[in-house]
């Protein structure tokens, strides 16, 4: 999931964009460097992004001395991915790059200018950290931090990522007519995009402007409705991205959930763009009839819950 996230965010900012390799726990990819900081700004599940420096192995990094830093003092910064590379020393790695890349900057282990990191795992790769993606902040729009919560819903990380795979572009409509205390809205607009909540309960559409009000974001349009009748109400949507209701305490409205779901099926397709994506969250795999299913990713959340990220595209 993380790499279907890195390709919608590249997507959705850029259209010149090439992934170049992946491996475990990396991608790279070759885009125009001024989209970095938007591509980093709406990113959730990598942890940092920056200009790559190049592979080794463990035996032979004599091509860091080919390469010269920006001006400042620098530290390296090793992980191994997943615990790969066990066999390697990795303390006598860093020192050996150290040496190799200090031939102009100066070495500074608590406060460099310079972070370069070296991911260990399928080969050595190495990169200048230049954004870390801020979980500080996505920790506190948390469900927990919110005024108008509900302890099912999805971690601001999740909800982001799943935006982040519909390949949904700033300034474009993201509709959520699930939207109970909107988690996803919150995200929605937080990265610059038009968020549009319907849900058939009242109490959660103006439980989801408290806590947009809270974040200090807006929603675009919002009604109460029924999700049979989204289409009539907001057609030509750029996006859909929802996470459905499940569970027994989950209000229905006495329908059954495969009823809901069914419904939600037959109506999302009438509501987007041809040729636009849908994300949706289920319990369980579901099938649409008339779009086709790009990717689907399994999360196990517990014992009794999996959840299902479905990536929908509408056909042209």
């Amino acid at each position: 999931m993380p790499l279907a996230e890195i390709k919608g965010c590249l997507r959705a900012e850029t259209d010149t964009c090439d992934i170049v390799a992946t491996g475990p726990g990396y991608a790279i990819a070759s885009f125009d460097e001024d989209m970095l900081g938007p591509i980093a700004d709406r990113i959730a599940m990598s942890h940092s992004v920056g200009r790559y420096l190049g592979e080794y192995t463990p035996d032979d990094i004599s091509g860091l001395a080919d390469i010269e830093l920006p001006e400042g003092t620098f530290a390296i910064r090793a992980k191994r991915f997943e615990g790969m590379m066990r066999d390697v020393d990795s303390q006598s790695l860093i020192r050996k790059a150290g040496g190799l890349l200090s031939k102009h900057n100066d070495v500074n282990l608590k406060d460099p200018d310079i972070v370069v990191r070296m991911q260990m795992c399928d080969k050595v790769h190495l990169y200048l950290e230049e954004r870390v993606t801020e979980t500080d902040l996505l920790e506190k729009r948390k469900v927990a931090e919110r005024p108008f919560f509900s302890p099912i819903s999805l971690h601001p990380k999740y909800a982001r990522a799943l935006i982040n795979m519909a390949e949904v572009k700033r300034g474009q409509t993201v509709l959520d007519p699930f939207c109970g205390t909107g988690g996803i809205m919150i995200e929605a607009a937080h990265m610059g995009m038009k968020a549009v909540a319907s849900d058939f309960d009242e109490e959660m559409i103006c439980g989801c402007q408290e806590n947009l009000d809270f974040y200090g974001l807006k929603l675009h349009d919002f009604d109460v409705l029924d999700i049979g009748d989204i289409a009539d109400r907001f057609p030509e949507m750029d996006a859909v991205c929802t996470d459905p209701p499940y569970g027994r305490s989950t209000k229905t409205g006495g329908e059954t959930i495969a009823k809901l779901y069914q419904r939600a099926g037959d109506v999302i397709p009438k509501c987007l763009k041809k040729g636009h994506l849908a994300g949706i969250i289920l319990p369980n795999p579901l099938k649409i009839e008339g779009m086709e299913l790009q990717q689907m990713f399994e999360q196990r959340v517990h014992g009794t819950l999996t959840r299902h990220y479905h990536i929908f595209r509408n056909p042209q």
